[in-house]
């Protein structure tokens, strides 16, 4: 489940970086005090979360990598091991398809 909530949240984000690019394009000819300072903060604002967001990617590839080659060491330790739990898990799906 945590996985689902960094994904969750790593797409809000986005939503929030490009909510945060438009504004920013939308307000570039305001001018003032207030506007520019808050223009300012936006931009550094929509940088960090753009460099949050790269850091999150590739801290889930490298999980996503980890796993993957975790498996692959399994099945390559244990090639009878692996074909006997594809073959339980084949039969599952097949008896849980067959009941409907």
């Amino acid at each position: 489940m945590e996985a689902v909530t960094k994904d969750k949240l790593i797409e809000d984000l986005k939503v929030v970086a490009q909510d945060v690019e438009e504004l920013l394009k939308a307000t570039a000819n305001q001018t003032g005090e207030k506007i520019t300072a808050a223009r300012a903060r936006a931009q550094e604002s929509l940088r960090s979360a753009q460099v949050r967001l790269t850091a999150a990617g590739d801290e889930m590839t490298a999980q996503v990598r980890a796993a993957a080659d975790a498996a692959d060491s399994y099945v390559h330790d244990n090639p009878w091991q692996a074909v006997g739990i594809a073959a339980g898990v084949a039969f599952l799906i097949g008896y849980l398809i067959g009941r409907r």
